[in-house]
């Protein structure tokens, strides 16, 4: 079974939780999980799957430790890789920029060769605009602990079987 990497940022926590709800789901060894605090673009080279994982902070922006690797994802060879991603954002606070960072990790990396995985429908969720909208989906998992709290181990559990498919684990 291949190995997937989940690389996620998180400021206040949220988007760990979900980063280890993921790695449960998938069946724990399966994911290696990395805070991207902690990572050189080199790591990501270990997995030809990965899951990417990051918060919409502030109005529309990068949680910061995505912000400081941004620029160095151009020495990262996605090509072939397939990527998923998840976001944690606040769609009620937030409408006209839910789940951007999302939108702008996938637009970076597909740019870079990345495949994109994992979309996933905006029916059930209410905002305005997103960065990470794609021919009427999201571009991976959206996630609000804010106020869809009860709703995210169900989608987490959905999307991780969705995943297995297009992953072919």
């Amino acid at each position: 079974m291949a190995k997937i990497g989940l690389f996620y940022g998180t400021q206040t926590g949220n988007t760990q939780t979900a980063a280890e709800a993921i790695q449960k789901v998938f069946g724990g060894s399966t994911v290696d999980l990395h805070d991207v605090a902690n990572v050189t673009t080199e790591d990501f080279a270990d997995y030809d799957c990965l899951i990417i994982g990051c918060p919409t902070w502030n109005i529309g922006e990068l949680q910061a430790d995505w912000e400081g690797l941004y620029e160095e994802l151009e020495a990262v060879d996605f090509s072939g890789k397939k990527v998923a991603y998840f976001g944690v954002g606040d769609q009620v606070g937030y409408a006209d920029n839910f789940q951007d960072a999302m939108g702008i990790l996938e637009e970076k990396i597909s740019e870079l060769g990345g495949i994109t995985v994992g979309y996933w429908p905006i029916d059930s969720y209410d905002f305005n605009e997103s960065r990470a909208v794609r021919n009427g989906k999201f571009v991976g998992l959206a996630l609000d602990e804010d106020n869809q709290a009860d709703l995210s181990d169900p989608r987490i559990q959905q999307w991780v079987n969705q995943l297995k498919q297009e992953f072919g684990v």
